[in-house]
């Protein structure tokens, strides 16, 4: 069974280079703009793994995956924040929200399919 990603973010042009990327390593894909939308697809679709923005209009990608980290129904969905906030306290900030990982865009391709095999394979 090919496993489901959530792409979160607010840029068209990133939503589909991340698509594009993990539609042709075989996942199948859905997409949300913002954080309510996101949290509403993780809801009725149940995706294996969110790959998450922080910047978008609306709640913030930090207020979306500290939600769905302690809503016991998403939980143990994994969160991958993949954001150009590269600061380390950015970094730290994510992960103490729930996120089970960090990339800095711009997105290395192998680095971004590396992480997600070793979350949706855990």
């Amino acid at each position: 069974m090919a496993h489901k990603i959530l792409v979160v973010d607010d840029s068209p042009t990133e939503r589909f280079f991340l698509a594009d990327l993990l539609v042709k390593r075989g996942y199948t894909v859905i997409t949300a703009e913002n954080g309510d939308e996101a949290f509403a697809k993780v809801k009725a679709e149940r995706p294996s793994l969110v790959l998450m923005d922080v910047v978008m209009p609306g709640q913030s990608g930090y207020q979306v995956t500290r939600a769905l980290s302690r809503d016991p129904d998403t939980q143990s969905i994994p969160v991958l924040m993949c954001t150009s906030k590269g600061n380390e306290t950015d970094r730290i900030w994510g992960l103490r929200q729930g996120a089970r990982d960090y990339l800095v865009k711009p997105i290395r391709p192998d680095e971004l399919l590396s992480k997600i095999a070793g979350l949706v394979a855990a």
